[in-house]
């Protein structure tokens, strides 16, 4: 009571002043510049909707929705259908999250929570490295040592076993193929994936963490009920940010995936995507239609990111709502 009558009998003006009118520029500018940053950004994805859009105006006249099931993509006669690049897109690119999101979350899992520092280290740095590599290295390497292996031990091993599967079946010798695409864009997406989860597990509570052992659980239980548990929202955003990688490579794809359509119901096979097409003919469009009709296939693909963005969105905000016992 005697603390609190002194400080009520302290004059307000004799308080020292620790407020300037710096500060308060400062507050404002602060404010002002991360509002235009984001308008900016806002502004410059409108920008790239709106010119994609307006390219593409002139085939969605002439082809309309047609085009997205269209099968038939001849240049001479200006016959245009991307039915086949979509299916070669959505294939190659959740292959690849099927094998990379497991693989990630193994390698978050270990650099976090088992590896001994001495390893922990050097192996995340040369992980986090592997993202730095450019994409037509990864694709020269996919042509002389990845298909070469694929096509004389990896495919033959796998139709063995899995050869009463339609999407095994065909020739497993062969090089150029959408399974080496996919396996390209695992390579390319286990970093960026890996790197995120490992953060995310090393910002887990420890309290948590050692509370689960103090109660008699194993590790292998500790990072069952508690780690992954704790942060599954940010690891679903983790994947979806790899298949984001994977929907929109196309130089290392297209150096291995072999640029052949119709695509063929099977996996050891020539096939093609969206983002491979863009890349392989359009320096070389040689009329009108056949560059508006990329533009399509552009527009296509970037409203396929889009929704899986939305998608992820979503899928993390459920698990944050059932998180925080909302559910």
């Amino acid at each position: 009571m005697l603390a609190r009558m002194e400080a009520a009998s302290i004059p307000a003006g004799s308080l020292p002043r620790t407020r300037h009118v710096g500060d308060r520029v400062g507050d404002g500018l602060l404010y002002g510049l991360t509002a235009l940053a984001a308008i900016l950004g806002v502004l410059i994805v409108l920008a790239i909707v709106w010119r994609v859009a307006d390219g593409a105006w002139p085939a969605i006249k002439i082809f309309k929705a047609g085009f997205l099931w269209g099968n038939e993509w001849n240049v001479n006669r200006d016959e245009f259908g991307a039915r086949d690049l979509i299916i070669g897109t959505v294939v190659t690119s959740f292959g690849a999250m099927l094998l990379s999101a497991p693989l990630s979350i193994a390698i978050g899992l270990f650099l976090s929570e088992l590896a001994p520092p001495a390893v922990r280290a050097p192996v995340g740095t040369l992980i986090d490295m592997l993202a730095a590599v450019p994409s037509v290295v990864i694709g020269l390497w996919g042509i002389y040592v990845l298909a070469p292996f694929n096509a004389n031990h990896t495919a033959p091993i796998i139709q063995s076993v899995l050869g009463w599967i339609p999407i095994f079946g065909g020739d497993p010798h062969t090089e150029s193929t959408v399974f080496t695409a996919i396996v390209v864009l695992t390579i390319m997406t286990i970093p960026i994936t890996s790197s995120i989860c490992r953060e995310l597990f090393i910002g887990v509570q420890s309290e948590l963490e050692e509370g689960s052992i103090g109660l008699g659980a194993t590790r292998w239980e500790m990072v069952k009920t508690v780690v992954v548990p704790s942060v599954r929202g940010g690891i679903v955003a983790a994947i979806i940010l790899g298949l984001g990688r994977a929907l929109g490579e196309a130089i290392a794809v297209t150096q291995v995936i072999g640029n052949f359509i119709p695509l063929r119901h099977t996996l050891f096979a020539p096939g093609d995507t969206a983002a491979s097409r863009l890349a392989n003919q359009y320096q070389g469009a040689s009329t009108n239609t056949q560059i508006a009709a990329l533009i399509y296939l552009a527009l296509v693909l970037l409203v396929i990111t889009f929704f899986t963005n939305y998608a992820a969105q979503r899928v993390v905000k459920r698990f944050e709502f059932r998180r925080t016992g909302g559910a």
